[in-house]
């Protein structure tokens, strides 16, 4: 049986799903049609019900439950992962941050969530793919920008500086760990394939750690401009026990963060449907 899958080619996906997509481990009957894009597109994607099986941002989640339910395995969850608002020059006292355009990497992005958590009045967005993020600040296109995956790394390389870690907001704001993207499948499969690649994503997550901290072919031939430390850095912050099974933690993050998303988007009606394979 032939399933699509899609998932980002940043490091700590590349990582999780290494052994299942190139067969290190026994799949058994089942094959994956796998694509790799960057995380909004798959935001996108999941909005119009594409993928039998995607990994999304949790801030995209609340809208997608009706025809998607979230797996135990693959997540990124945890403590001081979040996003980072950077900018060219320090924050100065008295800046009104709700007047200046701050780009935002996707708009159903956990990032745009929680930045909007930490600055609900801000009147000018430019949504952009998580890499053109630090171009956009540096060019001046944007007076301030909000980084993840890698950028968090290399900012400081390029002459940018933080204003804020949204992450630790986050953190201190809610005192859960913070749910940035998650692995989901479409309610439409049956609920026996979907614990089995839930599970089959476990054992993958495994194999990769088992070998770690070696860096596979795969992982690096999908981030050729990283160097190895930064691959290491990337994987190190987002792969984690929450990436081999949610556990009540998790799971209570993530709802969390329904409850989050519900505060600043009151007029949506609250999703129904069970949250988790």
């Amino acid at each position: 049986m032939k399933l699509t899958l899609g998932f980002s080619p940043c490091p700590n996906d590349t990582f999780i799903f290494d052994a299942l997509v190139n067969k290190k481990i026994d799949t058994g009957d089942l094959e994956f049609d796998v694509v790799l894009e960057d995380v909004q597109t798959l935001n996108k994607w999941a909005l119009e019900g594409k993928l039998d099986f995607s990994k999304i941002s949790y801030g995209v989640l609340p809208l997608i439950l009706p025809n998607y339910i979230v797996l135990n395995s693959g997540s990124a969850l945890g403590k001081g992962v979040g996003p980072l608002l950077i900018a060219r020059e320090p924050l100065q006292p008295g800046t009104d941050v709700s007047q200046l355009t701050i780009a935002i990497p996707g708009e159903n992005t956990t990032a745009h969530m929680l930045f909007s958590l930490a600055y609900p009045g801000i009147k000018t967005k430019k949504f952009k793919v998580f890499n053109e993020i630090e171009d956009a600040v540096l060019s001046g296109e944007a007076d301030a920008g909000v980084i993840i995956h890698e950028n968090r790394f290399t900012y400081q390389q390029r002459g940018l500086v933080k204003w804020m870690d949204l992450g630790d907001f986050w953190e201190k704001e809610t005192g859960v760990p913070i749910p940035l993207g998650g692995i989901v499948a479409k309610r439409s499969l049956p609920l026996s394939l979907i614990q089995q690649v839930d599970e089959l994503i476990r054992v993958s997550v495994g194999n990769s750690f088992a070998y770690y901290p070696d860096v596979s072919e795969y992982v690096r031939s999908h981030a050729q401009e990283m160097s190895e430390d930064v691959m290491r850095q990337h994987i190190d912050l987002y792969v984690n026990n929450f990436s081999i099974d949610l556990e009540q933690p998790g799971r209570d993050a993530i709802h969390r963060l329904m409850e989050v998303y519900k505060q600043l988007h009151p007029g949506q009606p609250a999703p129904t449907a069970p949250v988790f394979a």
